[in-house]
């Protein structure tokens, strides 16, 4: 029975664990596919290397070339929906039971299933070309072509910082840190592997799994070959897995000529999840969504009152379609399709805290706590019928996301004016991934406010 894969999930705004891979950075929205303009000669011989393996075939109409995007997977032969175009046996996927016994022993059960394969590529890491798993390990990115957010300078993240994924990064990396503590005696336990393993170096080995691994029943497993495949958000092709079988597959979801770049899809991940996880963005994403904060003004003479109602009634947040959960007085926002109809990308319980906010008197709110009751529990998720208490509901969140597009352009212009003189290479290219990080969520705040804007004004020629 094949299953679909799932990627380590890590939501953003709260710790956890994650998924995906570094290399690809365009969507077919934005570019062609593109041609190879030459073989990967240095990984010429990772598919036979592991065909022998394996003992099987892994692919017969892949291979691996360059592109701009550097490693990625190519059509050799002409590939029709439906086929499936690459079998990786469970046998050559890297999982934690790959960890030496002795090793695995001494680990505890806080440990997690991310820091244990770190752990199996640190060991052979160590090991060098006398690991049987060497031909996989060497095409791994070094840590210098790795631009997750978690190896971003403090300087660098200073650039994010009006961004929700500048406080996740930071909740990311001491998660990172207390897994290492976890596993700091069995580093010190057996030298002859780790010896020379600093925090950095397991930083890297961590993000190398949380970047390219899918849970899978053996915990989560690094699958050869397959994690050359490069991203895009429109592509619906996923890898499946066949836990009868012991094999991941992936089946073409249209058709691709010889020389086609062939993709898949990570996740629906907003940029925000594919930085903090794999280090790229995609232009117009159209899974982009944006934390937004807001809360009952501490002047207000009713806020105990409100805070109390809007406990009372709270739901259980739901996660978007990053797997991502809204948390406290955060509220996660989408694009807004047009500024007419429904306003979605918006949450309801946004618009509900907005007209909470809005009350004026002890009635007003008993008015909405018993509407609540007699309806499905919910508060405020039907448009007040105060008009005018409407208006400002709504009013009120169109200041507090144009005060937002407001602080999001004056990062920008900072952004671009400090772009002169050039910077190094490295930080160049984060400095660039934070602007584009900034003119996606800055897409997605206009959509909302433009929504509110109309909203009101439609409100007030009624």
């Amino acid at each position: 029975m094949l299953i679909l894969g799932a990627r380590i999930q890590r939501p953003l705004l709260s710790p956890s664990q994650c998924c995906l891979r570094t290399r690809c950075n365009f969507s077919r929205s934005s570019s062609p596919y593109q041609v190879p303009q030459y073989v990967d000669e240095d990984s010429a011989d990772f598919l036979p290397w592991l065909r022998q393996k394996a003992g099987v075939e892994i692919s017969s109409v892949l291979s691996i070339g360059k592109s701009m995007y550097g490693r990625s997977l190519f059509a050799c032969k002409p590939i029709e929906a439906g086929d499936c175009i690459l079998k990786v046996p469970y046998s050559v996927q890297l999982a934690p039971d790959n960890l030496l016994p002795s090793i695995s022993s001494l680990l505890g059960e806080e440990v997690t299933n991310v820091a244990k394969l770190a752990l199996v590529i640190l060991v052979h890491q160590k090991l060098g070309q006398a690991s049987e798993w060497a031909p996989y390990i060497s095409c791994l990115p070094t840590i210098a072509e790795m631009h997750s957010t978690i190896f971003w300078s403090d300087e660098e993240l200073k650039m994010i910082k009006i961004s929700s994924l500048y406080q996740e990064t930071m909740k990311h990396k001491v998660q990172i840190e207390k897994d290492f503590s976890s596993i700091k005696h069995v580093l010190d336990r057996f030298p002859e592997f780790f010896e020379d393993v600093t925090l950095h170096n397991f930083k890297h080995a961590y993000n190398l799994v949380e970047s390219r691994a899918w849970v899978s029943t053996r915990g989560v497993s690094m699958i050869p070959f397959a994690d050359f495949f490069n991203h895009d958000g429109f592509s619906e092709t996923d890898v499946l897995s066949d836990k009868f079988k012991q094999v991941s597959e992936v089946i073409a979801d249209e058709n691709y000529a010889p020389g086609d770049q062939v993709l898949i899809r990570y996740g629906k991940f907003s940029n925000a999840r594919l930085l903090l996880d794999f280090g790229f963005i995609l232009p117009c994403n159209k899974y982009d969504q944006v934390q937004v904060e807001v809360n009952v003004p501490h002047h207000d003479h009713l806020r105990a009152m409100k805070l109390d109602l809007l406990d009372k009634h709270t739901t259980p947040p739901l996660k978007g379609v990053n797997g991502l959960s809204s948390l406290g007085n955060g509220f996660l926002v989408m694009e807004v399709k047009s500024s007419s109809g429904k306003g979605r990308g918006i949450p309801q319980s946004l618009r509900a805290l907005a007209r909470v906010v809005c009350c004026t008197s002890y009635q007003e709110l008993q008015d909405l706590a018993m509407e609540a009751t007699q309806n499905d529990g919910r508060l405020a998720r039907i448009p007040l019928e105060n008009k005018a208490r409407e208006v400002q509901a709504h009013e009120f969140l169109l200041l507090r996301f144009d005060h937002i597009i407001e602080s999001y352009n004056a990062a920008l212009e900072s952004l671009t004016h400090h772009s002169s003189p050039p910077l190094p290479g490295k930080h160049a290219r984060r400095m660039q991934l934070a602007r584009d990080l900034f003119i996606g969520e800055l897409r997605v705040l206009e959509s909302a406010s433009a929504w509110l804007k109309n909203y009101c004004e439609t409100l007030k020629d009624l």
